[in-house]
């Protein structure tokens, strides 16, 4: 039995204004193909679905059309978790009609907790493998707020919190087995972040809970797991060295950190209980790239590049000493003289934000500051002390937090 493990697709994500449908096309068109070239039994989406919780008409219609392909396909079944960016009960509307594809839908946590328990079965009708199919726990899942709360109390409750649901879930998974007299295998499915977990600049990759809290180590989860399919983390990972317990990471470079790694999807067979794992290379669909240096560097770089056939994406961070108030626009003509195959989408100009920093205050524009740099600045504008200012930073990024878990398709 082969199972596929993937996440983080973003379906409907832009990069600095360029939409990029095509690349996720042609993902799901690779992806399709792969499951039908390595008979594929089982394909695992550990959320991260769609960017956002209000996906666009064109984003909706490549998950659908990906499904019901994969659905005509020697693969099985299709499980779906849900991920912080996925609005819950989007992901939930069509799970009865899906359900008739044998693609099964967790789009939050369920009432009853045994929903999250799935056992799926061969083309004989038989058993052949028990999926614990959590989805992204919010906060409100699974602590109880009280008054007067430390951060430490937080982080506990948080910690236990996702300890006791996947206790919970996996023993009425061992239940299961046992009722059944089969000896196969128990697949946990989780969309969190893992302590120690790398990350790339620029990824989009945005903490769960409030104050970085809540990074679970290998040691929180059951030891009935014979493999862990886990998403959110983008670079493509082990959990604490386990070889069966992995992130798959994102299937394309999500920002132009990302621009040099190798992106992948697990195949996992299982022989019995034990399973082999084999990351299988995603190829790119669109070239990201970076270039650095001052301007002789970059101009460079950049002849270079625009004689090559190769359709390149870039970023340009220029440090160079001199102050160059219309950069873009003279690498704009260098890349104008070329075979058109080269498009600048941001230029990073530090000499610039260097001045721009060095200047008082109130010359800052918004644009160059997050939420947390405003709150900040209006915790100074106010002389507020800095005994209070803790417990005043974990109230705003509650606030925050709230705002980006809120489900706006929900009643």
């Amino acid at each position: 039995m082969k199972l596929l493990h993937t996440s983080d697709w973003h379906l409907g994500r832009s990069l600095y204004g360029r939409k990029r449908y095509e690349e996720f096309e042609q993902f799901l068109d690779w992806l399709t193909q792969t499951i039908e070239q390595e008979q594929v039994d089982v394909l695992l989406i550990a959320g991260d679905v769609f960017d956002t919780t209000t996906p666009s008409n064109r984003a909706q219609s490549l998950y659908y059309e990906c499904l019901c392909r994969i659905a005509a396909s020697n693969c099985r079944h299709v499980v779906v978790i849900a991920g912080n960016h996925d609005s819950p009960s989007f992901l939930n509307a069509p799970k009865a009609l899906l359900r008739s594809l044998d693609v099964h839908v967790i789009g939050a946590k369920a009432e009853n907790i045994a929903d999250e328990v799935l056992v799926l079965t061969d083309s004989n009708d038989q058993a052949e493998i028990i999926v614990c199919a959590v989805p992204y726990l919010r906060d409100r899942d699974i602590r109880l707020a009280e008054a007067g709360e430390s951060i430490e109390d937080k982080e506990r409750k948080l910690t236990e919190g996702i300890r006791s649901h996947y206790a919970e879930v996996c023993a009425l998974a061992e239940q299961q087995r046992e009722t059944l007299g089969a000896d196969i295998p128990i697949v946990g499915m989780g969309h969190l972040f893992a302590a120690g977990g790398q990350t790339i600049d620029g990824d989009g990759v945005r903490e769960l809970y409030v104050g970085s809290l809540a990074h679970v180590t290998a040691a929180i989860f059951p030891a009935s797991i014979d493999y862990l399919a886990l998403g959110h983390l983008h670079v493509p990972q082990k959990i604490g060295g386990l070889a069966h317990m992995r992130y798959s990471g994102s299937p394309i470079a999500m920002g132009f950190g990302e621009a040099k790694q190798t992106k992948s999807v697990c195949l996992v067979s299982f022989k019995g209980k034990q399973p082999t794992v084999k990351l299988h290379s995603v190829p790119v669909f669109q070239t990201l790239q970076r270039i650095q240096g001052d301007k002789s560097a970059i101009e460079k770089q950049l002849q270079a590049l625009s004689a090559s056939d190769t359709p390149t994406w870039l970023e340009i961070i220029y440090d160079g000493q001199a102050i160059i108030g219309d950069l873009r626009q003279q690498l704009e003509a260098i890349v104008d003289e070329g075979e058109n195959v080269v498009e600048i989408l941001r230029v990073k100009n530090n000499r610039i934000i260097e001045r721009a920093l060095s200047q008082p205050q109130d010359l800052v524009t918004l644009d160059e500051l997050n939420v947390s740099d405003v709150f900040q600045r209006c915790l100074d504008a106010h002389n507020i002390s800095d005994e209070q200012r803790p417990e005043l930073l974990l109230s705003f990024e509650e606030i925050i937090t709230s705002l980006n878990e809120h489900d706006s398709r929900a009643e």
